[in-house]
């Protein structure tokens, strides 16, 4: 099951909150999540971000990919960097003390350009889905910290971070597609238009088993496998399956749909 950290937004009309989740990538964005692995909090000034570390390196490891704006999030609060020093650990390239005061040493250096406070920890959370026993340290911001830091919900443990996260970026986050294909894994070629339950099995029989595989197969390569599969599927055209299935790959399945809607049985 392909899995996605993304955002999933929560809050009133112009004042959105998002939790930072690890989810299905085929569930619509505001939908079911399998963990939640944080909250991000743009409207605040300065904006507010948790993140369980141990998790989120955790879903990282097991394959998960963050969408763009979570990714900017992990960069700009360490976690990537943790990530990074970790695997010199697991390399024998560090000691688990060295990367532990790399780290503290990198976010000390990056506390006092950010405006973002930055809790680092795991949670708990109230009945109400609200973080609970915040313990935070705010970098130095100016004049008016005391002031923001009575405004703002408190998040876990500790707070030190790196550039600001506009709130622009958060809004950004698309909407989960929804579509004929949501549920439709990497390995169901019939995404492909012109490719039927049995011209599935023997492309799979020919080593072309998933999206990514179709994607980059050759169009000659296609044809030699469909002319030798039992039944012989040589009448097929499969010039545009690749195409099709690099944009399944790509997630562009709306972008797809609307293609497919101007094939004929899969040709041009």
């Amino acid at each position: 099951m392909p899995v996605k950290i993304r955002l999933q937004r929560k809050g009133r009309k112009k004042r959105p909150f998002y939790h930072i989740v690890a989810a299905d990538v085929r569930a619509p964005r505001d939908g079911k999540f399998i963990e939640r692995l944080g909250f991000f909090n743009p409207v605040e000034n300065p904006g507010i971000v948790r993140i369980d570390v141990d998790r989120v390196l955790y879903w990282i490891k097991c394959g998960a990919q963050p969408t763009p704006t979570v990714k900017s999030l992990l960069s700009k609060t360490g976690v990537l960097y943790r990530k990074h020093l970790l695997r010199g650990v697991d390399k024998g390239a560090l000691s688990q003390e060295q990367a532990d005061r790399m780290y503290e040493e990198w976010l000390n250096g990056k506390a006092k350009k950010t405006n973002l406070i930055v809790a680092l920890e795991a949670w708990k959370e109230d009945g109400d889905g609200a973080p609970s026993g915040a313990k935070i340290r705010k970098p130095a911001m100016g004049p008016g910290d005391e002031a923001v830091k009575e405004e703002a919900p408190a998040p876990v443990e500790e707070a030190k971070e790196e550039a600001p996260v506009p709130v622009e970026e958060a809004k950004e986050e698309a909407p989960a597609y929804d579509g004929k294909y949501a549920k439709f894994g990497a390995e169901d070629l019939k995404v492909v238009e012109g490719i039927g339950p049995k011209i599935e099995e023997a492309l799979k029989a020919g080593g072309v088993g998933n999206w990514e595989a179709l994607a980059s197969a050759d169009v000659e390569k296609l044809k030699e496998i469909l002319t030798n599969a039992e039944g012989n599927f040589a009448a097929h055209d499969p010039g545009t399956w690749p195409k099709q299935a690099q944009m399944a790959h790509e997630g562009k399945f709306e972008e797809l749909e609307k293609w497919q809607d101007e094939l004929d049985g899969g040709k041009e």
